[in-house]
């Protein structure tokens, strides 16, 4: 079953206007919530961020957040889904297409779960940096992710897990994660303005990495600073902490998951939730 506005339907029998904003603008905002033994992870986090996201566009959501939360949670539990994720994703509507907003639209909700099991390994990833020509509102999770795609599958044709987004020197986020580093045992990630995506999964590092006396800078800093780094990992709501030990062709640190990368993962797990007795 999906959910489509406020009705719980079979999937082969959900339809999209073709007229939908989200189709022919990617006018919309979205959001991707993990499912651990059968509960959402930080769920009021990424509800709160879909929206803060859709009243950066203007896109009053259908419901209230309280109402959304209740049915997002039939769905999963309907679903019976235990390990996984929620899809979620809100339109400004259908109307005739029209650059300019339309007057009457209705926002159009579809939510979908996944069920898929958990890895618990983090395998080291590689990463290439790539010229990050997006526009200027990364902080915004809207549907108009053609710029991180093509990243995506740049590095991907080019055997890598991951591109690395930079502005001039100054590295930013990745294509799908958010990106740290680690020098002399102090944690850095680019600060959470408009060049990025603020995570949700970024957050509770922060957040874990503060717990554990971790020194913890949310400042920019350079390519070259991420090659000569200690440690570097990605973070991300599906693949939580993964350490990356390559970027183009240099090898970070000693090649290796760091000490501290494996800290914070471990304390990150401890966050997680637990299967109900």
């Amino acid at each position: 079953m999906i959910l489509l506005n406020d009705e719980l339907i079979s999937k082969e029998h959900a339809s999209i206007d073709i007229e939908d904003r989200g189709y022919q603008f990617g006018d919309g905002v979205y959001e991707v919530v993990r499912i651990y033994n059968g509960q959402f992870f930080e769920l009021d986090a990424h509800l709160e961020r879909l929206g803060r996201s859709a009243g950066e566009i203007k896109i009053t959501l259908p419901f209230s957040i309280t109402n959304l939360k209740e049915r997002i949670e039939k769905l999963m539990k309907f679903n019976n889904v235990h390990s996984g994720h929620l899809y979620l994703q809100v339109t400004r509507g259908v109307s005739p297409r029209n650059h300019a907003f339309p007057e009457n639209a209705i926002p159009v909700l579809v939510a979908y779960t996944k069920e898929y099991k958990v890895e618990p390994s983090r395998l080291p990833g590689r990463a290439m940096f790539t010229d990050d020509i997006r526009w200027l509102r990364c902080d915004i999770k809207s549907l108009n992710l053609l710029g991180n795609v093509l990243a995506k599958e740049d590095a991907t044709e080019k055997g890598f897990d991951e591109a690395i987004f930079h502005r001039g020197e100054i590295v930013t986020e990745g294509s799908s994660t958010n990106v740290f580093l680690i020098r002399d045992r102090v944690l850095y990630t680019h600060p959470a303005n408009h060049l990025i995506l603020d995570g949700i999964t970024r957050r509770k590092i922060v957040s874990v990495a503060v717990n554990l006396g971790i020194q913890v800078k949310e400042e920019s800093f350079t390519k070259q600073q991420l090659l000569e780094a200690d440690e570097v990992f990605i973070s991300s709501t599906t693949q939580e902490v993964r350490p990356i030990i390559e970027v183009d062709g240099h090898t970070i640190g000693n090649g290796k998951e760091g000490d501290v990368t494996a800290s914070l993962q471990a304390e990150f797990e401890l966050h997680i939730p637990r299967a109900e007795k």
